[in-house]
This record gives C-alpha cells, structure tokens and sequence, in this order.
C-alpha cells in the first residue's frame, strides 16, 4: 500500500512539474523561419567574372548596407567598384528620381576592356567609366550601332535539330522521325522510323498526344549523315497518380519524376532501354545490341569529340555490377572498357566519370577500396593509376588543369580531428601517385567557385557556429585578399545564440557520430528539459547542417519553446563516409538507424543534468517521418511523442531505385526466366506497438512520396484501436509551402508542448497566433 502511495505522489508530482512547464509560443514565434530570412543580408559571395578573364565584381550587404566590390586577383587588389554616394546622386541628376545610396540595385554588364561597366536603370542605358568615376547615358545611335547582329535565322523551329552539314532537319511527330531538307522549308517530309509511339518515343514528350511536332531524342553524329538515339520503353510500367481537389473538377496528376508511370521494387514491368544508330540517306535503322542482364539500365556519359564513339554504361538491375562499354559509331560494336563490381551497391549518387586528353583518357569515381576515389584510365579501359587514395572520401570534382595535369577536387575526412562532413579543396597529380595538397585549411565546411582560368577561386567557409567567411586564394591555396564575412550584428541583437556541435558514440560503442544542439535563448542549466531529435535516415545523406544556419530548418525556434532539439548523424546516413558507413543499413531499410538515435539520446542525457530522458520527442519529413514512426514503435518505452510529415511508411510501393537499391533486390533464375522480388519492412507491421502520442500528416497532392504510405500507416492503427492524430493538406505536394507549412510547423510546436510539456493552452485556440494573445 505504501508503494502504490508513493507512486501517486510522484506521478501528482510529475503532473506538477509538467504544469509549470509554459511553451514559450511567443519566443519561438520571434525565430519562427518566415520571419529570420534578411536578417544575415549576406552570406557568401557569387562573383560575376569579366569576359575571359579572372577579374570579377560582387555585391555584398551588411547592416550598414550594400556595396559592389571590384578584385582584380592578379594585383590582389579588392575595392569598390563605386562610390555610391557620388553614383546615387549622379542617377538622380539622370532619372530625376531619389537614390538610397545604402541600397543602390543594378547588374553591371563589363565592357570587352574591363574599363567600363554599363548597366539598365528607368529605361535608360548607362555607363560608368571606372577611370573617372562617372555616368552618361548611351545614345541609341551608339547602342546600335554597336548592337550585336540579329540573327536571320533559316525559318527553322527550335522544335527541329539541324545536320552536321546543315542541309537537312530532324524532328518528331506522332512519336516517330521526320527528315526534310533545311534550305526549302515546304519540301515533303520523309518519315524516317514507325515503331514510336507512346511511352516508348523517339520524342522527348513521352507521353504528348499524336500529331503534335515535338523535339527528338535523336541527335546527329557529326562527320556522319546519321543519329543516334536512346530510346526509353515504359509502356507496361503502372500508374500511380494523385487526385488534385482544389481547383474545378477533381483531376489525377503524373507523379514527380514527370510521368505518370512510377516503378516500384519487385515490379515484373520496368523500363527498358534501346540504342539505335539511323542513316539519314538509306533511312536504315540498325539497333544496337546492348543486352547482358535481364532488367538492366542504360544510360548515356559522354559522346567522343570526334563523335567515332559513345560511352555507354549499363547498369544490373541489382545495383551491385555495371559496365563502361564504348560503341562504335560507324559499326555499331559494343566493347566493354570496364566492368565494376561493388557489394551490397554501387554508389551511384556520387559516381562520376570525367574524359579528358582529347577523350585519350578518363577518371572514374569507384569505391573498391571502400572509399571514394577517382582512378585514371585510357580510352580503351587500360588502368593507369589511382589519383586519390587513402581513408577518406574523393567528392566534386572542381576543376582539370589538363596543361599541368592537376586534379582540383573536394575531399571529405582526410584531416583528422576534423568533422567528416566537412569539404575541403584538395590538388592532386594526374601522373604522381600519392600527391595529394590541402588547398583550404580552416577547420570548417568550405564551398568553392574556380575562377575562369582555374589560377584562383574563392573560398566560402563556415560552421553551425561559425559566421561565413569568404576569401580569395591562388590555385595553390595561398590567400590572395580578403573578400567578406556575414555580419550578425543584427542577428544577434535579437539575442539569437550558435547551436552547438558535438560528438557520441554510435550503438556499437565505437562509432564516432556527429550532432548539433539547440538550446532555448532563455536557457536555465538548473531546469530540466525535454529533449527532441529532428532526425532523417539517408542513406544518401541525413539531416545534419554543416554551414551556417540561423533557423536550422526551424530546429532554432522549436527550441524556444522549451526544449532542447538535437540532430544527430548515425549509421547508414550520408556516403561521404565511406562504403561500410553508408551500407550499415542494407537489408533492413526500416530498422538501421533507431539504435543509433537511441544510443546518443541517452548519452546526451548522461553527460547534461539538464536533459529529461524520460520525456523524449522525434520528428522528421519523408525518411525522416517513416523514422519517427518506426522509432516510436520500437521503442515505445522511450519515445513519448513523435511528429510524422510525409512519411515512406511502406518502401514496397516507393520508387524502385530507392528500395531496390538500398533494401536490395533478390535475383531468381526460374526456367528460362529470371524474378525480382522485394519485401521491405513497413511501419504497418509495428503498429500495434503504439504507446505514445503520434501526428501523422500527409500532403493531397504528394506525387513524390505518394499519400498512399500515410493512409496505410493509419489503417494499421485504426485496426489496432490506437489514439493519434491525423491531417491530410489539401493541394500540398511532398514539400508544404504558404499557409500549410506554417500550419503544420506550429502544430508540431504545439503536438510537442502538450505530451512533452504537459501545456495544451493551444487546445483553446482559434487561430494559429492566438498565443501572442497569452499573458
């Protein structure tokens, strides 16, 4: 009897303490993400480079206002490329109009010298000499006198591709291949092809209605009266539509990747891929034969400068094997140049390929060490060397000084003690294997913009607490002149503060995983709070900021309203850390990444008093929503609350490159034929393991993550009697944009406030604002 007493007595406590909990509505409102937008007026600098040449000018505001600066790299010089104050006064004396000289907005358009820039303002046209800093109008005798010559163009529409030697014309009709010739426009057309049709069409309208004159897929091949095309078959592929009810009568819309037709893992029906050569004088169409695997994907990389072969890769349908085959385009042979084979799945959201030497040559981005790097070989797949190398990741490739045969690519990982996430610009030898040289050293994520000749670029870095800061170095990363840095005077007079970075363990206890925190601005160490993790699972990347970020997609004023709001890196998120890190999740599409959330949790809460473990909430959007189900049905126990927007609920009827790709696809030989079969875990099967408090959303019109996943997450609940909340957002496609998203960012403040907080103050209200009313 004694226990069941003190048991009352510490949940009527518990109760207590809940309620002197208040959301703080009003603070999280004053960084609410609509509202934060201008307040940083600049953060980085987008130069806008003379004609050949690496002088360039930029715009950059402050809190004292915008300025126009003019470098000049070889000098090392930066200045302003005016005087606003002489330049407003010298627009109003042109315009008879007031200038704000803090303000001025114009788009200077450099003369060919570099010694003037000329610019449109109230009709007129302007130029202002850089020598003496000062404006006159251009007479239009002089602008057209010097006007560029109008083209007269050949009556030709843009809607036809024009021969090599210019004497004949390509197009589409009816979903088939037309040729005339260019120079008499009325000449009878010669139907070149008859097996188009819809959803397998030599046009580039796949689905256009006949008799309509589209572009073509065709191309021509140069030196060659002849095309080349690649044709796409979906014509057994399925629908999967959505209803729009908004506007007029009810109507299906085509999904996001432009058609109505969607695959799915485990479909019988797919596309499939043609290659045909077509002689426009024998009008002989000849297919090539690119068949190995059953299913396979096709797609075109580079076409040759002297147009004698395109590169074509295929690609097993799975995702484990593909070749780099090269196609002769006067034979029409298929040589394989390069196979690779990578287990569970090769990385195609970063593979690259690059020709270079006159096509002698190419780079290929391969993970067959397990991480990331490019390998040089010759056109005929002969294998030359590996050009990055080592336990780190080789991303972007910037720029191919093909002279001194140097690599400019960004790398991830290779600096130790330094954040995995974080890009760096490195110079590497095409010829010396192992000469690697960091170019941007600070410890932060750096964004970069080469300079036309490739002899500078500009370097934009920054951090989650690290203001932006942009710099001008020289091709070997010595600094050449300072350039800018974002100004938060204002930002902080708001009393805005930086989240915070840090570091735990992932679940295996030895797995460095990487995490930012937002804490509320009123923050009390000697209170306890409840703590919420803004998660995404990948694997093609995760949640979490690397740059400067004011609002943090909202995380900041989330954490105004009483919590501490964390994202956090895991296992099988992004692939910049390597294959094994990437691939933790294959195979189990829906588990992979809760542990990891878990695990961190707890330790946060180990290491600060001031986080309440046992009042934890979860939320993301798309993967990030299926997340939050998932984890709050595993561990009902642990997750109090989640918030679900848009969620991949069950990966079986999302797109089948996703689930194929990452889950994998079982590959079966049956007689003479060969099945694909996929079975995926789905949030329906956890269902019944419902404890929390759970807001499960979905947009009308998501054509991306299709409103199909939502309704049949919350039939499992309705069959297993379970209490939650639900909305569905008409209009609204996968990402919510006007007064949906901001209804749904604040439901999310309020889904939180009353099972985190124990304040349903929101209960009562009638509009979404009604607590600037609160005292």
């Amino acid at each position: 009897m004694k226990k069941v007493l003190l048991g009352i007595i510490l949940f009527m406590f518990v109760v207590s303490l809940f309620g002197q909990q208040k959301a703080n509505y009003r603070l999280a409102d004053k960084f609410f993400i609509t509202k934060m937008g201008n307040i940083v007026p600049s953060r980085d600098v987008k130069p806008g480079f003379l004609k050949d040449s690496d002088k360039f000018w930029y715009t950059y505001k402050t809190c004292e206002g915008k300025n126009y600066y003019f470098v000049d790299p070889k000098s090392g010089k930066r200045q302003m490329l005016f005087d606003p104050v002489r330049l407003a006064e010298q627009l109003g004396e042109i315009t008879n109009k007031a200038y704000n000289s803090k303000d001025i907005n114009i788009v200077p358009s450099f003369t060919e010298e570099g010694k003037n820039f000329r610019f449109q303002l109230e009709g007129k046209t302007i130029e202002y000499s850089l020598a003496s800093g000062k404006c006159r109008v251009v007479p239009k005798e002089e602008l057209e006198k010097n006007a560029l010559p109008k083209k007269t163009g050949n009556g030709i529409s843009s809607v036809y591709s024009l021969s090599p030697d210019k004497s004949l014309i390509v197009y589409t009709k009816d979903h088939n291949l037309w040729l005339k010739k260019s120079e008499e426009p009325d000449s009878l057309s010669v139907q070149l092809t008859s097996d188009g049709c819809r959803d397998f069409s030599y046009s580039d309208d796949d689905e256009g209605e006949n008799a309509r004159v589209f572009t073509t897929k065709a191309r021509w091949i140069k030196g060659q009266n002849r095309l080349y095309v690649l044709r796409v078959d979906k014509r057994e592929v399925g629908t999967l539509p959505v209803v729009e009810t908004l506007s007029g009568r009810p109507r299906l819309l085509k999904s996001s990747f432009g058609s109505s037709k969607y695959m799915m893992p485990g479909d019988k029906a797919v596309l499939h891929f043609e290659l045909s050569f077509i002689d426009a004088e024998s009008r002989v169409v000849t297919k090539v034969n690119l068949d190995k695997w059953r299913d396979q994907k096709v797609q075109l990389l580079h076409v040759s400068a002297d147009n004698h072969y395109l590169y074509i890769q295929r690609t097993k349908r799975t995702c484990d094997e593909l070749d780099l085959c090269k196609v002769d385009t006067y034979t029409g042979e298929v040589t394989v140049i390069l196979h690779e084979t990578c287990k569970p799945y090769i990385n195609d959201r970063m593979q690259a390929i690059m020709f270079l030497n006159d096509d002698q040559e190419f780079l290929w981005w391969s993970e067959r060490t397990g991480w990331g790097h490019y390998y040089l070989y010759s056109s005929d797949g002969t294998f030359r060397r590996a050009v990055t190398s080592g336990a780190w990741t080789a991303g972007e490739i910037m720029r191919i000084d093909s002279v001194k045969r140097e690599l400019y690519v960004l790398g991830y990982g290779r600096e130790e003690n330094r954040h995995p996430y974080y890009a760096h610009l490195y110079k590497a030898s095409l010829d010396k294997v192992g000469t690697v040289k960091l170019l941007t050293p600070e410890d932060a994520n750096h964004k970069v913009t080469m300079s036309p000749s490739g002899k500078y670029f500009i370097d934009t870095y920054s951090r989650v607490d690290l203001a932006p800061h942009s710099i001008l170095r020289d091709k070997n990363g010595k600094l050449v002149c300072e350039l800018a840095e974002a100004d938060l005077t204002a930002l902080y007079a708001t009393g805005w503060k930086m989240p915070e970075r840090f570091m735990v363990k992932a679940a295996d206890g030895v797995t460095d995983l990487y995490g930012v925190m937002w804490k509320p601005f009123d923050f009390d160490s000697t209170r306890h709070y409840p703590i919420i993790s803004y998660v995404y699972p990948g694997p093609q990347q995760d949640a979490l900021p690397v740059d400067f970020t004011i609002t943090g997609n909202d995380n900041c004023a989330l954490a105004q309203v009483g919590f501490i709001v964390v994202t956090i890196g895991h296992r099988g998120g992004t692939p910049i850390r390597g294959h094994y890190y990437s691939t933790f999740g294959f195979g189990n599409l829906r588990d992979y990444p809760l542990a990891d959330n878990k695990f961190a949790l707890e330790q946060l809460a180990d290491r600060h008093p001031f986080v309440d473990i046992s009042r934890v909430g979860i939320f993301g959007h798309s993967g990030g929503a299926f997340m939050s189900v998932a984890a709050l049905c595993t561990y009902p126990d642990f997750y109090k609350a989640a918030v679900a927007t848009s969620g991949n609920h069950d990966n079986n009827i999302y797109n089948q490159a996703w689930g194929e790709t990452f889950h994998g696809v079982r590959e079966e030989v049956k007689g003479k034929d060969t099945v694909f079969t996929v079975k995926i875990p789905t949030n329906m099967e956890l269902a019944k393991n419902l404890k929390g408090h759970l807001l499960i959303v979905t947009g009308e019109v998501d054509n991306n993550v299709h409103p199909a996943h939502t309704y049949r997450m919350v039939d499992a609940l309705l069959k297993a009697g379970k209490h939650f909340e639900m909305y569905v957002l008409p209009g609204q496609q996968h990402m919510y944009k006007g007064a949906a998203d901001v209804f749904m960012r604040r439901k999310l403040w309020f889904h939180f406030a009353k099972h985190l907080l124990g304040d349903y103050s929101a209960e009562s209200f009638s509009d979404m604002e009604e607590f600037n009313q609160l005292k």
